[in-house]
């Protein structure tokens, strides 16, 4: 049996208000499109540097709410989730305007601010439409689906719900990085597989339904049209060159999104049971940070374990694990993600962990070559 560590008194942990350092890019970039120059790097340095160098100092979080906390109580939680779509759409066109509109801007600063942009749409935007999407409420769930048409990503939220969470560790999962797989490899993989493996997913949902892929239920006309709907408003913002930033920003924030993504998982596989199936997803499937600061700015997202075990559990409620029953990242996501764009450095540190993690969790097997080399056959009932 998995337990996590013991649960905190609920009354004196839960507080949103720390949560909120996420909005503290909106500043940044403000000052960016304000002051230009080297005020542009401010936004990388803050995610990239100097929340790890928090986490050194400030350490780990390891306790636990209470995870039967009603959502009554969580209503400050549940709004941050709710403004940062004004925000971002504010952020987004707002730096479109000027940046088409204003004179001063040299090519280098437009990239760089759009660059910025895309950190800050993918670290923080797409974060929170993941926790929005999660959730079984229409409200939710339609901002989670215009926050990913921002990033032109929408299929992510039917890929990541019917494909990655039941089939996670798996061949038919796209986003779990294969043992030895370097990012960048990875990364042109999913962008390659992972809008068709959305459209199976619900090509059979709805043919269960006794419905054609092309009824106007399935949900992919709507992100699609939603990412033309957001594209044509660059366009009547700031003509061609407008579509271009937008673009811009979303590439990096789907760039940033799948660098999660990879080390989410990596190496990470569950077991073969023979005949097509796999086991259940367990805790240990999942690399874990207990981080602190970086678990404010990511709304607990690297308490991974438990979002697989509880994918409809608020981000306030998630838990940790003790670390004899999950693997655990030496760091929050961050620079962890830095490390993963060097795959020389990542495998040199992680292939040791995964070997390490194989010896703790299946001692049993003894030959690993079918899951390293992805000749495993996919899992039965796989769209």
């Amino acid at each position: 049996m998995t337990d996590t560590l013991p649960i905190a008194p609920a009354a004196a942990r839960l507080s949103a208000w720390p949560y909120w350092l996420t909005v503290t890019f909106v500043p940044l970039v403000a000052l960016a499109l304000w002051q230009g120059g080297w005020t542009i790097l401010l936004i990388p340095f803050y995610g990239w540097v100097l929340m790890p160098l928090l986490d050194t100092v400030l350490g780990k979080d390891l306790r636990n709410p209470d995870p039967d906390t009603p959502d009554s109580e969580l209503f400050a939680f549940r709004l941050l989730t709710w403004i940062w779509l004004p925000l971002e759409l504010c952020l987004v066109y707002g730096a479109i305007w000027c940046l088409t509109h204003l004179d001063g801007y040299s090519t280098a600063e437009t990239l760089g601010i759009m660059f910025a942009i895309g950190v800050t749409t993918g670290t923080v935007g797409i974060v929170y439409a993941h926790e929005l999407f999660h959730k079984t409420n229409r409200f939710e769930r339609n901002l989670g689906d215009l926050l990913m048409a921002l990033v032109l990503y929408g299929h992510f939220r039917t890929e990541h719900l019917l494909v990655h969470h039941p089939w996670v560790g798996t061949p038919r999962d796209t986003v779990t990085a294969r043992y030895n797989e370097g990012f960048h490899r990875a990364f042109f993989r999913i962008l390659r597989t992972g809008f068709p493996s959305a459209w199976r997913a619900e090509r059979a949902m709805l043919a269960r339904r006794g419905r054609s892929p092309w009824h106007r239920s399935n949900p992919i006309w709507k992100y699609l049209a939603l990412q033309a709907l957001f594209l044509a408003f660059a366009f009547a913002v700031g003509g061609w060159a407008g579509i271009g930033l937008f673009a811009l920003q979303a590439i990096v924030a789907i760039w940033q999104l799948e660098l999660t993504n990879y080390v989410e998982h990596y190496g990470l596989t569950r077991k073969y049971l023979g005949d097509g199936r796999y086991e259940p997803v367990k805790p240990h499937h999942s690399w874990d940070s207990a981080h602190r600061v970086s678990g404010l700015l990511l709304i607990n997202l690297q308490r991974h374990a438990d979002h697989h075990l509880h994918p409809l559990r608020r981000f306030p409620l998630l838990q940790i694990y003790d670390e004899t029953q999950v693997p655990m990242l030496p760091t929050g996501y961050p620079p962890m993600t830095f490390l993963a764009m060097i795959p020389p450095v990542w495998r040199r540190i992680f292939n040791p962990r995964v070997k390490a993690w194989r010896r703790q969790f299946y001692p049993e097997i003894t030959d690993w070559t079918p899951y390293k080399t992805g000749s495993l056959p996919m899992p039965r009932g796989a769209g």
